[in-house]
């Protein structure tokens, strides 16, 4: 199989993508086809759905072994789960699937057409194979039963952003972030108040800590300026 796009998102390391397709809403990517794939006709009634399904490429894990069972961050990274009953990365198969929001299609930029879409959880780059349309009387099942997932993770920690710091970001851009430091971006067996830790979004550097359930941003570091600086 060979990519027919690559996505464009606020993440450019795996560190603090969202678990799930969705869970943070107000992110927003492109997806941008390769050469070979930007002609318009092969959107022709996209536009009529309001999402889709991506099927692309675990491609930070290419050459990661995969392991029959693994540790999901749901069960807090204690217990072990089968690798087919989890959506682990670490599979025998690098491959990914997730249903995102389409909201618009542009059909003529500098690189051909282009979809923008909104609930990634792909990191920047990340090559995608496939665009399928979501449907909604076959692709969902009210009554399906979701194992150690049947219920949403509805904890979320308290975030402060301080009034100098938050300036930075722009109100959308601030409110996506938010939404997403809520979410814990730690490894799930971390609980360390006084580590900083450091999370990449969109060109910034996000410095954080978290004290019980109340995460505090320490800084934001606009990396545009920093290698500016260096050339």
């Amino acid at each position: 199989m060979i990519p027919i796009a690559h996505i464009h998102s606020p993440f450019p390391s795996k560190f603090g993508i969202p678990r799930q397709s969705n869970i943070v809403e107000s992110l927003k990517a492109n997806i941008v086809f390769e050469p070979d794939y930007r002609n318009i006709e092969a959107l022709r009634g996209i536009e009529e759905f309001s999402y889709i399904w991506l099927i692309w490429q675990f491609s930070e894990n290419m050459d990661s072994p995969w392991s029959p069972t693994v540790r999901p961050p749901r069960l807090g990274g204690n217990k072990r789960m089968g690798v087919f009953a989890t959506r682990s990365p670490f599979r025998p198969n690098p491959i990914g699937l997730s249903s995102v929001r389409l909201t618009e299609v542009l059909h003529h930029t500098s690189e051909g057409p282009q979809l923008i879409i909104e609930g990634p959880d792909l990191m920047d780059g990340t090559p995608i194979y496939d665009i399928k349309p979501y449907i909604p009387y076959t692709d969902a099942h009210p009554d399906a039963r979701s194992g150690f997932a049947s219920t949403p993770n509805n904890s979320k920690l308290r975030v402060t952003i301080p009034d100098d710091i938050s300036r930075t970001l722009d109100p959308v851009m601030l409110q996506s972030l938010r939404e997403l430091l809520a979410l814990d971006p730690r490894p799930s067996y971390h609980d360390d108040p006084n580590r900083i830790y450091g999370l990449p979004f969109y060109h910034y550097e996000i410095h954080f800590r978290v004290d019980k359930e109340h995460l505090i941003v320490t800084s934001i570091a606009d990396n545009t300026i920093k290698n500016e600086g260096q050339i």
